[in-house]
Parts: C-alpha cells; sequence; structure tokens
C-alpha cells in the first residue's frame, strides 16, 4: 500500500507541474497575442487568443486532476496508518491476554495504559487525516469562500468582477465556526497531553 501511496503522490506532483508549465504557455500566448495586435494581424490574434484559452483550459484541468489524485493519496495514507494502529492494537490485546493469564496487576496497569494511549493516539490521528482530506478535496471547497478570494484578488489589480459572481460582494466568512472547531480541537489536546 505505501507503493501505492508513493505513486499516488507523484503522479499529483506530476500533474501540477504539467499545470504550471501550461499556465506558462498561455502566458507566452498572450505575449504573442498583443504583439499581433499591435501589428494589426487580427487573424494572428485570434489563433494566439485561442491558443492561450487552450492553455488555460488543460491548466485548470490539470489542477482538477491532481487535486482528486492528492485526495485519493490522502485516503490511502489514512488505511495505511490504519492498518499501523490495528496492528499495534494487536500487540496490546496479545499483552493483556498474557497478562490475564498470570494476573500481575503491575503489568495489568501498564498494558491498560499502552492500550489507552494506543487508543487516544488513532483517535488523534483519525481526526487530523479527516480534516486533511477535507481540505485537499477540491469539490468540499465552500463556493462563497471562493467567490470571495476571487473578488478579493480582482480588487487588489483593480479589475472588474461582481458582474460575473452573484455573492462577490458579500464578506461574511464562518469565522465563529471555524473558532469553535479550534477551540475543541485545543481542549482535546490539552486533555491528552495532562493524562
Amino acid at each position: 500500500m505505501e507503493n501505492q501511496l508513493f505513486q499516488l503522490k507523484f503522479t499529483a506532483k506530476q500533474l501540477q507541474l504539467s499545470a504550471k508549465k501550461c499556465s506558462k504557455a498561455e502566458k507566452q500566448e498572450i505575449e504573442k497575442l498583443k504583439k499581433a495586435l499591435q501589428q494589426g494581424n487580427t487573424e494572428g490574434a485570434k489563433i494566439y487568443s485561442a491558443n492561450a484559452i487552450r492553455k488555460k483550459t488543460e491548466a485548470l484541468n490539470f489542477l482538477r486532476l491532481s487535486s482528486r489524485v492528492d485526495a485519493v493519496a490522502s485516503r490511502v495514507e489514512t488505511a495505511v496508518q490504519m492498518r499501523k494502529v490495528t496492528q499495534n492494537m494487536k500487540n496490546v490485546v496479545k499483552g493483556m491476554d498474557k497478562a490475564m493469564q498470570s494476573m500481575n496487576l503491575e503489568q495489568i496497569g501498564a498494558i491498560m495504559d499502552r492500550f489507552e494511549s494506543t487508543f487516544e493516539d488513532l483517535d488523534v490521528g483519525t481526526q487530523y487525516m479527516e480534516g486533511t482530506i477535507g481540505q485537499t478535496t477540491a469539490q468540499t471547497t465552500p463556493q462563497d469562500q471562493v467567490e470571495e478570494l476571487m473578488q478579493r484578488v480582482a480588487d487588489e489589480n483593480g479589475l472588474e468582477l461582481s458582474a460575473a459572481l452573484p455573492g462577490a460582494g458579500s464578506t461574511q466568512i464562518g469565522t465563529a465556526t471555524v473558532e469553535k472547531e479550534q477551540d475543541e480541537l485545543n481542549e482535546r489536546l490539552a486533555k491528552l497531553r495532562n493524562s
């Protein structure tokens, strides 16, 4: 499984590089378009414009595919971690069986502590991986945040974007929800450290 994980991550990187190459080619086509327009070559300008649009579409397609491959890689990584934790738990249970046979209370206590620690590690690891999967999956990105970022960049560069995006003017973000989740995670982490 680790080999598949490596291949997925490698593929995602290759797709990202391909997207960058297409973006660079798009910029080159736009420069050619500007030169053709300056020279009054409208037929050439149309060709360069079509090429630029095609390269932009290719770059976006590569980025989408890279995002999807990265999401799959995150899921595979979760499976690999779960398999390791499962193996650790099997070993702990075997140790518990041996301790129960001898009824050594100190050994039983030590094994139970290890079991609880492994279980807490599993819980924290699972929450982390779920968060990672949520961040890497492009389809779960809130549309309003995407539109807000696009509007902010357009405003910074003096571009008009509000006609294309219906909710571009709104600037409310669910910060209360994010802060609440962060507080809950901080509380859990503090509890784990104290126990």
